[in-house]
């Protein structure tokens, strides 16, 4: 299989739109620190939801589906769509108090929220640590996914698909910051989407799988398509169901699905024009993520157990292949090979603009961090808006040097997901409660950091013996009983530091009542919202579910969607 002209002048057209981008929006962007980190704050909602989708899907985001489809079976995906109880509190809990915050990164946080020098040490050491060791994790990560990529479908080596996808991203995010990113994000979902579903009607209709109705009666694949696992089998269940949805959710910090809201989830609604705009972007995102987005990539796995059932047979197909980047992730580049001139193109360019989504949005998240709550902060705080875009277009360079080459040491796009979830396990709890508990202070944080980064390290490097789901629940239980003990051993932050936050964000509820006096009048809205969550989570699960159900002809499917209508009516009307 090689890629014809057609193709390669689609991937190439593609290039060209997102350099163009860039340079449109570079004269806005270099004004000041707003504009390039922020686009202004001036965003819609439906540009905001669309962006967050588009950097969620990575060219690793199908390589890690089609790993856990063809390991557990369909309901394997549960370690990630867990995430949505995440999701759906920020959306009708948290998204409103991160747009009321009014700062321009979620680490400038720390020093509204926290007082003296732990909350200024804080501020640095997670602008450092968030900006590169976590950035460049994930970069590597969402790299590793594009060098097997290239090594497959394009026929480049790992090195020159990085460069010249890498280069194209640097130049638009460097030029145009974050609106730049953002709009590129819009054309790149939508090339993403379309991609993936006509690759998936393609591949459905080849000969070898003789269409959906094959599928699902082969052989290799009826094993796999349960949508809940064998509940009869503790071994089964527990770490792929019970586990996700007792404990990963809220104690685990992942990029897009951080409790509490964060990262460039955060990022995206300080851009937004309104506190209604934040609250409807991060709706969107969620209802799309998971509802919208994962059949097209589940069927195109279950297909690849029938054409290529064993790691040897992808071997055998691509002896070019690097040994170390063998697994069974790399059967969704590998199906994709099948696929005729003109759609492979298509399908090559929208998996490419994933890739260069994920990473525009982690180099302008990266370096906001480092600019904002480092470089300005600690370093040069009379510095001018010019110099410190400047500075933040040099820390992109950086950055993407770093987690490019990371990429290419990496070997499997499971390892890099269990690495992330492990190394914040048990931290996810304090983002939570912080914004309603006025006892948990800076040193509270520190110490679940280092002692999370500390149990990651024992559990990754030292003791290896334990499987994924335990490392992920020991480390959140021992990281927990850590920082607990730790808050009432350490001083609570002054006073006018806690009234100010509260006169400022208005948590509300019986953790800040000391501090709330003339504040506000309404009713805290937090049980309202959990309530809104749990129908949205509903609605959700309801369409991923019942669209699964139809698609394996079970009329049980109609009823799955009729709660999701249902649950969605009553949010309407409940979150009126």
């Amino acid at each position: 299989m090689t890629l014809t002209t057609l193709d390669w002048t689609i991937v190439g057209a593609y290039f060209a739109l997102s350099l163009a981008v860039g340079i449109w929006a570079s004269k806005q962007a270099g004004k000041d620190t707003k504009s390039f980190f922020l686009a202004g704050r001036n965003m819609p909602w439906w540009l905001l939801g669309v962006s967050m989708v588009a950097t969620t899907f990575s060219t690793d985001t199908p390589n890690l589906v089609t790993d856990l489809v063809r390991q557990n079976g369909v309901s394997g995906n549960w370690v990630w769509w867990a995430f949505l109880l995440t999701g759906m509190l920020t959306v009708f809990v948290y998204a409103k108090l991160w747009h009321r915050s009014g700062v321009l990164t979620d680490i400038e946080f720390y020093e509204l929220r926290y007082s003296g020098k732990a909350a200024a040490f804080l501020r640095g050491f997670r602008a450092l640590y968030l900006g590169l060791v976590f950035n460049v994790l994930v970069m590597g990560a969402v790299s590793l996914a594009a060098v097997k990529f290239g090594e497959i479908v394009l026929g480049w080596p790992g090195w020159l698909t990085l460069l010249i996808a890498c280069s194209i991203t640097l130049s638009y995010s460097t030029l145009g910051g974050l609106k730049a990113v953002i709009i590129t994000d819009f054309v790149q979902f939508s090339l993403a989407m379309v991609g993936s579903i006509w690759a998936m009607i393609y591949i459905l209709g080849l000969e070898q799988i003789g269409g959906l109705s094959n599928l699902i009666t082969h052989a290799n694949v009826v094993d796999k398509l349960a949508l809940i696992p064998d509940l009869s089998d503790p071994d089964i269940w527990v770490p792929i169901l019970l586990v996700p949805l007792a404990v990963q959710w809220w104690a685990s910090y992942y990029p897009g699905s951080e409790p509490g809201g964060g990262g460039y989830i955060a990022q995206r609604m300080f851009s937004a024009k309104d506190e209604k705009n934040a609250v409807s972007a991060t709706l969107f995102f969620n209802v799309a993520h998971y509802a919208l987005r994962p059949w097209p990539w589940i069927l195109i796995a279950l297909s690849s157990l029938i054409v290529f059932p064993e790691l040897s047979d992808i071997q055998d197909a691509f002896p070019n292949l690097s040994p170390d980047k063998l697994g069974h992730d790399v059967a969704y580049p590998a199906m994709l090979t099948l696929l005729p001139t003109g759609l492979l193109g298509l399908v090559a360019a929208s998996l490419i603009a994933a890739f260069m989504s994920t990473m525009s949005t982690q180099l302008n998240l990266g370096a906001s961090y480092l600019v904002n709550d480092f470089y300005q902060r600690f370093i040069k705080p009379d510095a001018s808006e010019k110099h410190l875009v400047n500075v933040g277009r040099l820390f992109t360079v950086i950055s993407i040097i770093l987690g490019g080459g990371l990429g290419l040491f990496l070997t499997s796009a499971g390892q890099a997901f269990e690495l992330l979830l492990m190394i914040g396990a048990g931290t996810g709890m304090i983002y939570i409660l912080r914004w309603f508990w006025w006892r948990i202070n800076a040193y509270t944080e520190i110490v679940a950091m280092v002692s999370s980064l500390c149990i990651a390290f024992y559990f990754n490097f030292i003791n290896q013996s334990f499987p994924g789901w335990e490392k992920i629940v020991i480390g959140a239980i021992l990281t927990t009983v850590v920082w607990v003990v730790a808050t009432y051993f350490t001083p609570p932050d002054d006073e006018e530091t806690l009234k100010n936050f509260v006169k400022k964000v208005n948590p509300g509820g019986p953790g800040w009542s000391r501090y709330s006096h003339g504040v506000s009048s309404e009713p805290w809205p937090v049980p309202n919202g959990i309530l809104c969550m749990m129908l949205g989570c509903f609605a959700v699960y309801g369409v991923l579910l019942g669209v699964g159900q139809l698609i394996y002809g079970e009329p049980f499917g109609i009823a799955l969607i009729g709660l999701a209508g249902v649950s969605a009516f009553g949010l309407t009307r409940l979150w009126k």
